[in-house]
């Protein structure tokens, strides 16, 4: 097993698309989406640790650094024991996470991060009204308040966006949030297929089980 998992990060504010995009980005063989969101939406909120991330998702704030750290640790080496991830072949998609500069330092000896997709939309104002669409489609309460998602975007602006100056520039690529998901995920696309196709070395080395990766992969980027 690597010492640190080979991974992509998204990275943007609340309501750009990260969880979107993730997921069909998870689709793709070789390539699991890991978004920090859901892992701890499906904590049991009788317990000690779902109820603290109730209390500080309903205000809007960050679940402190060492208990969000201790649970994606918990959570990966579950996905690796389970099954749902290889690290020695499966690039991870890192989707919430890390979300302040502590967080980062903290994963660096973790993950070895091979691009930042950057997602951006100038226009708070539909960020906030795609967050309230998705409140009422998957009944998610932190999602519902304005007042809330506000918050939020405050608490990103402070602490999640100094998270871009931890990497180096030539790892973040920025990439227009505003179009279908189809659009954005071409876009996407653009930048990973090379990271992607050099993360499984030679195709002559592996013929067979690289050229169907490598077709499945670029046959959505064509798309």
């Amino acid at each position: 097993m690597p010492s640190r998992y080979k991974t992509l990060l998204l990275f943007g504010p609340p309501g750009v698309g990260k969880g979107t995009q993730g997921k069909l980005l998870g689709r793709i063989p070789g390539l699991r989406h890991l978004a920090t969101g859901d892992m701890f939406r499906s904590l049991d909120p009788a317990s000690e640790l779902g109820r603290k991330f109730h209390e500080v998702s309903s205000r809007g704030e960050l679940v402190p650094d060492e208990l969000t750290i201790a649970c994606w640790q918990k959570h990966v080496c579950g996905l690796v024991s389970g099954g749902g991830y290889a690290p020695s072949r499966d690039i991870l998609i890192l989707d919430g996470i890390p979300r302040s500069v502590a967080q980062a330092k903290a994963m660096d000896e973790h993950i070895d991060v091979l691009k930042v997709i950057h997602l951006r939309c100038q226009n708070l104002d539909e960020m906030i009204a795609r967050m309230k669409r998705r409140a009422k489609m998957e009944r998610r309460s932190d999602d519902a308040d304005e007042s809330v998602i506000r918050r939020r975007f405050a608490v990103y602006e402070r602490e999640t966006a100094p998270v871009l100056d931890f990497y180096d520039a030539s790892l973040v690529r920025e990439v227009d949030a505003i179009g279908s998901p189809a659009e954005v995920l071409r876009n996407i696309l653009n930048v990973i297929v090379p990271v992607y196709n050099e993360s499984f070395g030679n195709p002559l080395s592996e013929p067979t089980e690289h050229s169907e990766k490598k077709e499945a992969i670029q046959g959505q980027a064509k798309g």
